[in-house]
């Protein structure tokens, strides 16, 4: 699935549409179902090939809502999107709840993104019922205690291990191997150090074979690194893993920012032609 979204093959951009009141950088910008589909809208102009709409923040710290409360800020925005876009481009819905993940597959969404690597009970089941594809990321805890001392081993070799694993019980449940992407969870339940040492080793995890998704937007570690405490201040440091992870072979970047990361991977994708000629 991952690898036949665009014919010619370039990296696939995520746009980020997140539909809640609480998300770190964005939240309660695009409630409305009219606000959601125009900046959904904007994204694909700007060269998204895939939007990923979510309705619970994953932020650190961040509260669990009930499925019945995600449901109704997704499903809407969902169909409406489906209605209104191109067919080329691809809904996603950034969920950890089979029942949130089923009303928005049913709506018109192709992929679920699961921060928690779809270990909900039900939930890979039901991403191959509806033959969609499947973000597994990797995250240490959950959302309101993944940053609270985070420690590993060897945090690449854990994290590909986890991953690794998941996509095996993915298959297991149907899940066809082309329909899998791997997140290693940058961010989540990590370190600055432990970002820094997965997004110099991207190369471990696209030896899988699996597709590879990246989603480093605006994210706090680069702040510090920067010394920039404003998120939407953050647009040339993603773009820098951006390139980072194309010259790795990423295949997916989950960005709020599409139109500067599209230009960054094309670019780099460009000069990878030659290098590998």
């Amino acid at each position: 699935m991952f690898d036949t979204l665009r014919a010619d093959d370039r990296p696939l951009i995520m746009g980020i549409l997140n539909v809640t009141p609480d998300s770190f950088s964005d939240g309660g910008r695009h409630g409305s179902v009219a606000a959601a589909c125009a900046h959904a809208e904007r994204m694909v102009a700007e060269g998204a090939d895939i939007i990923d709409v979510g309705g619970e923040s994953t932020r650190p710290g961040a509260a669990p809502v009930t499925p019945d409360e995600e449901c109704e800020r997704v499903e809407p925005v969902i169909a409406a999107l489906a209605a209104r876009l191109p067919e080329s481009v691809i809904l996603s819905v950034d969920t950890r709840n089979p029942g949130v993940a089923d009303a928005a597959l049913a709506a018109g969404a192709r992929i679920v993104n699961d921060v928690s690597g779809a270990r909900a009970p039900g939930m890979l089941e039901t991403v191959a019922r509806h033959e969609a594809g499947v973000v597994l990321m990797h995250m240490q805890g959950t959302p309101e205690t993944m940053q609270r001392n985070p420690c590993y081993r060897n945090v690449v070799e854990e994290v590909a291990e986890y991953l690794l694993a998941r996509a095996e019980a993915a298959i297991a449940c149907g899940v066809a191997p082309a329909a899998i992407a791997l997140d290693p969870g940058i961010g989540f339940g990590k370190t600055r150090e432990h970002n820094l040492r997965l997004l110099a080793a991207l190369g471990r995890f696209t030896a899988s074979g699996y597709a590879v998704l990246l989603g480093t937007s605006r994210k706090r570690f680069m702040g510090a690194i920067c010394e920039e405490s404003v998120p939407s201040e953050l647009v040339g440091a993603t773009c820098a893993t951006t390139a980072l992870g194309v010259q790795a072979g990423v295949r997916l970047f989950r960005v709020h920012d599409v139109k500067p990361n599209r230009q960054a991977a094309d670019v780099v994708w460009a000069c990878r032609a030659f290098s590998d000629a």
